[in-house]
């Protein structure tokens, strides 16, 4: 399931495929099996307004949890650039040679940062990880040593720096892992089979029209790709573009 709701265009086709099958179960089999008979046709009706307002409901909140999670990606992403610019200018504070150290070694870590939100590649997303822990660790490693060697104020700003530019891509990649719960999918894709099913049923045999039958699981399957695609940081076509990131690194290399 993880695997279809990273890929909204595959979601999609699925989706309209189940739901039009839902659709013409309840057109084709339920209607002539069991027809509604005139004196339920207005218990039928609200049953099945009941049912396409939870639908509607469900879509409606689990789409605000993914432009939540959206915004708050695109909001980390932001903090993350300031924190390394600020931490590259604290490096300035560093006397000796460590000081150049370290702001290359931010150049090196900006650079696999801008490549972890670009990239669609697991695989290179494992290398980018590794790349970025080993930076990191030289990183810290170094203005510890600063630290140790001159305890003082100023070293100190430059550590909680450091600490700050760690801390925030931890944030980011936890935001990045925050996704809307399989429980949510299953439960708005089981409660719009219903809805489709409902609606094929209802139709009425002498004045259905096939196009306005489909229009229903065409909507709901829309919606639903699109809240995979909000919610997919990597799959969909809605991305979060680090252009904060970018404005640095133009900043660092002009």
């Amino acid at each position: 399931m993880n695997e279809i709701i990273r890929h909204p265009a595959v979601l999609f086709v699925l989706l309209l495929v189940l739901l039009a099958i839902a659709t013409a179960i309840g057109a084709l089999v339920l209607r002539r099996i069991r027809p509604i008979r005139a004196d339920g046709r207005d218990d039928f009706n609200i049953t099945q307004g009941a049912t396409l307002t939870l639908l509607a409901l469900l879509i409606g909140f689990t789409l605000s949890m993914a432009v939540g999670r959206y915004d708050q990606r695109k909001n980390l992403e932001e903090e993350e650039a300031n924190a390394i610019g600020t931490e590259y200018l604290r490096a300035e504070l560093i006397e000796g040679a460590d000081a150049d150290k370290v702001k290359a070694l931010l150049v090196r870590y900006l650079d696999q940062r801008l490549l972890y939100y670009q990239t669609r590649d697991r695989e290179q997303l494992r290398a980018i990880s590794t790349a970025t822990a080993a930076i990191e660790d030289e990183m810290w490693r170094t203005v510890r040593g600063v630290a140790r060697e001159k305890p003082n104020p100023i070293t100190a700003l430059v550590v909680a720096g450091m600490n700050d530019v760690i801390n925030s891509q931890g944030y980011a990649e936890a935001a990045w892992l925050n996704r809307i719960p399989i429980a949510a999918w299953c439960l708005m894709i089981i409660i719009a089979f219903f809805s489709t099913l409902m609606q094929g049923y209802a139709a009425r045999a002498e004045t259905s029209n096939v196009f306005l039958l489909f229009i229903l699981p065409v909507t709901v399957s829309l919606s639903l790709s699109l809240i995979a695609d909000v919610d997919s940081p990597r799959g969909g076509l809605i991305r979060v573009t680090p252009q904060n990131l970018m404005s640095l690194k133009a900043s660092l290399h002009p």
